[in-house]
């Protein structure tokens, strides 16, 4: 691999669930702080176009994204001031997610890089959120990323570039997945998320004894299932609910998910052995943006000697700037891939750890498998 010369500009496309995304982004790698320029960012939702149907349909996304992705990233070449001589590459999610989704992004790429002799950098989602931090300020390696969002719940040793480590994982549902069945049982509509927290704001988080799934178990890893059958199960017993009872029990799911989620990192914490005597913790991906989860991770992060960083509130969820940062970085190593990358439905970052100590029993289907 050989080093290329900053600064560098890359475009970033991201396909892989239901937003439709394209970004350029300019690295400074030569500064001290590595800085990061975002001359553009575009994000198309198909909130509205999922709705009927109170989740995410994979052919609706995929056919949506062919149909705006061309017309996204023109928006964002014109948004930036720049012009195709100006790119020096071009990154796309090549997974995990939606497969039919991830294709059109990649295959998209593989064809502006080829039309305009561009590197390629086929990028892992989960990366492009590991790295999201830095859109905001440097976050040197190596860190403890706990990456929790929709789909994917873990705490990783990041120790540099395509090096992780995995301490933990959930064995079902992904805490981000969690608050949105949850949205969807009280009838709060999509995404689940910033519903939920924005009812939580109203409620009286005590009066629901719900379940802390794992909590005060060894180890690292979540658990999710028990605690979305749980509400399910509260707001059933109630037999005509209120919007107080509502809030209530959005604040009450809210602050199980955050118990679990400081008492797993705590866990984390201690067993985390980094390169130097620097202690850094990274909270990135959706569940990221809610405001009583970030707080209890910055009072345990004071609490136990460690750096608290986060991606700035626009860039937790789903973006094409991360991935263009990420293909950034790899493209300033030397790390491009040939136009036969494959999209990939999953895509651990610790391929190693996901293999001998597999999180999931073989048979089952779905994107966390």
């Amino acid at each position: 691999m050989q080093a290329i010369q900053s600064p560098l500009t890359v475009l970033g496309i991201e396909t892989s669930c239901d937003e439709t995304a394209a970004s350029i982004v300019r690295l400074h790698r030569d500064q001290p702080d590595g800085r990061v320029e975002v001359l553009s960012s575009i994000i198309a939702s198909q909130v509205d176009e999922h709705a009927p149907y109170g989740g995410v349909v994979p052919e609706i996304a995929a056919r949506s994204h062919v149909d705006h992705l061309d017309a996204i990233v023109k928006r964002a070449l014109v948004e930036s001031g720049l012009d195709w001589p100006q790119i020096d590459g071009v990154a796309a999610t090549a997974g995990p997610g939606l497969i039919g989704g991830v294709m059109v992004g990649l295959m998209t790429a593989k064809g502006i890089a080829l039309a305009r002799g561009l590197p390629l950098m086929a990028v892992n989602h989960l990366e492009g959120h590991a790295l999201s931090p830095r859109l905001g300020g440097a976050v040197p390696f190596p860190y403890l990323l706990l990456l929790v969002s929709g789909g994917h719940c873990q705490l990783l040793s990041a120790n540099g570039l395509g090096d992780y480590h995995r301490l933990g994982t959930t064995i079902d549902d992904a805490a981000g997945e969690a608050f949105d069945k949850t949205a969807k049982i009280l009838g709060l509509g999509q995404p689940g998320g910033p519903a939920v927290e924005a009812h939580a704001r109203n409620g009286d988080a005590f009066r629901f004894n719900l379940p802390r799934p794992l909590k005060g178990r060894p180890g690292c890893d979540f658990s999710f299932a028990g605690l979305k059958t749980a509400v399910l199960r509260t707001f059933e017993a109630l037999a005509q609910p209120s919007e107080q009872d509502i809030a209530d029990l959005c604040a009450s799911f809210q602050l199980a998910v955050a118990d679990v989620l400081v008492d797993r990192t705590s866990r984390a914490m201690a067993a985390f052995q980094p390169s130097n005597t620097l202690h850094r913790f990274v909270v990135a991906g959706g569940v990221a943006a809610n405001s009583v989860i970030r707080e209890r991770l910055e009072q345990l992060c004071a609490h136990n000697r460690f750096s608290f960083s986060a991606p700035p509130m626009k860039w937790c969820t789903d973006n094409a700037a991360m991935i263009a940062l990420a293909g950034a970085e790899r493209l300033s190593l030397g790390m491009v891939d040939p136009l036969d990358a494959l999209a990939r439905p999953r895509w651990p970052l610790d391929a190693a750890s996901a293999s001998s100590t597999p999180s999931h029993k073989p048979g089952r289907k779905g994107a966390k498998a």
